[in-house]
């Protein structure tokens, strides 16, 4: 798979190799600069759209080819979850099935719908309420981005820019950038006992406790074809006491019967270690958000697998466990991101916006009273 150069500098930015990558700042590039933006045409100052419920706007709609080098967004809106109830989508060379179909809070980041600003490779979310994305987004004939309101208010202003370069030509190596929205609120928890006590040693000894075949396991992505995998934003609200990052990811290649990818915990994934205690922002790993460990707790993570993005040549299956064995029942929301050519399958259908707001639903369980039997 192809890496842009902005793909590189971004991923390196902050390596011993990243002083190479600068070097290449002198060479220039055969392309043409441009932006498509909610300027006021007219020369005036009302550089923005007023977006309506119900209406889907283009804020793209430009031929190749050319390649996507940063995307802007903030807005103004009086609805709660605003976050949620957009939808961002993204359609190349004139498929009917969009390659991006994600919440815009839950794209850049915001999986719980409120606003935190943090600094990524990727994605940067800057005061006040401005939404970036560095992702590199080739075509090669046409490429169009909406925004759909999914709410019951108006958002009287909706703002963006987008840089963007036009090409000669993309190489044959060139694939096309994915997103794809996941949930599960609530995960289908096993247990329902407290972690104290005979309760939860007596869960030690249930079969499931061992958890080889991932059976269970929350689902971040599918996908089949010739990629790679670069990436995801998560985010948990609790239902339960105690935490979810007792959970392993696991990620199956090519269709082969055991994951070829597993790991040690969810916040080992996230690059931490012995739980959570504060929130951090790094380029390719962060902790955004991150309130305590009771029912009603709220984490939002990223990952950016830049190093070395997780290649597949037929297809491939990213999972994550909620707590150990998939014992947990907690709210689970999730944005992976990927490369790869086309055709891809065709996405799950995307929740209604009212069930994608995160809320404390009584699934029993380690602090809920009384426990669900």
């Amino acid at each position: 798979m192809r890496f842009s150069f902005a793909f590189a500098l971004l991923a390196l930015i902050h390596s011993a190799e990243a002083q190479s990558q600068l070097s290449r700042l002198a060479d220039l590039g055969d392309y043409e600069s441009r932006r498509s933006s909610s300027f006021d045409q007219t020369g005036a100052n009302g550089d923005y759209r007023k977006l309506q419920p119900g209406q889907t706007m283009a804020i793209f709609d430009e031929a190749g080819p050319a390649e996507i080098r940063h995307i802007w967004i903030t807005m103004d809106s009086g609805e709660a979850y605003h976050l949620k109830k957009i939808v961002l989508r993204m359609y190349w060379d004139g498929e009917a099935d969009p390659s991006v179909e994600v919440p815009v809070g839950d794209f850049f980041g915001l999986g719980l719908g409120t606003y935190a600003t943090f600094h990524s490779a990727l994605i940067t979310v800057a005061p006040d309420k401005a939404l970036n994305a560095y992702f590199p987004m080739p075509f090669r004939k046409h490429g169009r981005i909406t925004v759909t309101h999914e709410g019951t208010r108006d958002v009287n202003a909706f703002y963006w820019n987008i840089d963007w370069i036009k090409l000669p030509s993309l190489p044959d190596t060139s694939a096309y950038f994915h997103a794809q929205y996941r949930q599960c609120a609530p995960c289908s928890g096993w247990y329902k006992g407290n972690f104290y006590g005979n309760d939860f040693a007596e869960a030690r000894q249930d079969p499931r406790w061992r958890n080889v075949s991932g059976e269970g396991n929350y689902t971040m992505l599918t996908a089949e074809g010739d990629g790679h995998f670069v990436g995801v934003t998560f985010s948990v609200f609790q239902n339960q006491w105690g935490g979810w990052n007792e959970g392993d990811e696991m990620i199956w290649i090519d269709s082969e019967d055991k994951p070829r990818i597993r790991g040690t915990g969810g916040e080992d994934y996230f690059n931490g270690a012995w739980g959570f205690s504060k929130t951090y922002s790094h380029p390719l790993t962060g902790l955004t958000e991150f309130h305590d460990w009771e029912p009603g707790s709220r984490f939002s993570h990223y990952r950016w697998h830049l190093e070395a993005p997780v290649r597949f040549r037929k297809a491939i299956r990213v999972t994550i466990e909620d707590g150990h064995a998939n014992l947990r029942s907690d709210n689970l929301f999730s944005v992976a991101y990927w490369y790869q050519r086309h055709p891809h399958a065709r996405f799950p259908s995307l929740p209604p916006a009212e069930q994608r707001i995160p809320r404390f639903i009584a699934v029993g369980g380690p602090g809920q009273d009384p426990p669900m039997k």
